[in-house]
């Protein structure tokens, strides 16, 4: 596995390391962190990762303050595990990463792991010392792709050839039967369908549901491989808002190791509420 995936036995050994920050990332703090977590783990809620006001990611400065009081320094390695087989986890490390943390890594397995092996929990929330987070440089260059980008490679026929376009949503969504996923009642796109020429490979299948894990390496190449998905090809994952999306990123570029592999992070709540955007329903890319 890759150098930024940590097992629950290291994680376990460093619950008291002073240079390591725990940070638990769920979508529904109050059935996981409030009743149960890692112990001197600190909580994120996957809310506090986007805007208040604008549909986008928290900015550097909001990070920064999110980061402070914390107690998390840019020093610190920071290890994300979260509840849905670290669905929010994983995209926080993205946001991490974009925002130049330079050593962040995920619990492989999240709370279900930790769990199944009965390893120790707490309810006491941790308290550390309020930082002066700053944002030492934003890259997205090697990590986002934007609506433009993505619109010039459908209408110029890259899909399918030098660009391979992945749609981690459920079937449901992906052909068009459903517009939002059951748990976003209120976020209907005004069509439902997906791009052009992408393949549908649900974020799901790259975790073993029993364990939480990622599943084995060539377990995982034959996944992507078998449909398309190959090593010497751009690679562009996308979802509803980013977050299943990213986790797909992570499998493909840390654990298969593919060179070029961005989220378009606008995804299906941008592209299905464009007027004139391409659009296909079925099951057919």
């Amino acid at each position: 596995m890759s150098e930024v995936i940590v097992s629950t036995g290291w994680v376990e050994k460093h619950l008291n390391d002073p240079n390591v920050r725990i940070v638990e990332v769920d979508y529904d703090p109050a059935t996981a962190y409030e009743a149960w977590h890692v112990p001197n783990a600190v909580l994120i809620a996957w809310k506090e990762l986007r805007h208040p006001v604008k549909r986008d990611f928290v900015d550097p400065e909001g990070f920064e303050k999110l980061m402070s009081e914390r107690g998390i320094a840019p020093e610190h390695t920071v290890v994300l595990y979260g509840d849905f087989n670290n669905w929010f986890a994983v995209y926080a490390f993205w946001l991490f990463q974009a925002y130049g943390h330079e050593d962040v890594r995920v619990m492989d397995g999240g709370r279900t792991a930790w769990a199944k092996e009965k390893r120790p929990t707490s309810r006491e929330r941790p308290s550390f010392p309020e930082t002066q987070y700053k944002v030492k440089r934003v890259d997205w260059g090697s990590r986002r792709a934007y609506l433009w980008e993505v619109l010039n490679k459908v209408m110029h026929g890259e899909v399918g050839r030098s660009t391979v376009l992945v749609d981690v949503r459920s079937p449901a969504e992906y052909t068009g039967e459903i517009t939002a996923p059951p748990e976003y009642p209120n976020e209907q796109t005004q069509v439902g369908g997906h791009i052009p020429g992408a393949v549908n490979i649900p974020w799901g299948q790259a975790v073993d549901p029993e364990t939480g894990r990622f599943k084995p390496l060539e377990e995982l190449r034959r996944l992507y491989e078998g449909r398309g998905v190959t090593p010497d090809k751009e690679v562009i994952t996308y979802c509803r808002i980013g977050e299943r999306a990213a986790h797909t990123w992570f499998v493909l570029k840390y654990i298969l190791k593919y060179p070029a592999v961005r989220v378009y992070d606008g995804s299906w709540a941008e592209w299905g509420n464009l007027v004139g955007a391409p659009v296909k329903k079925g099951n057919e890319p």
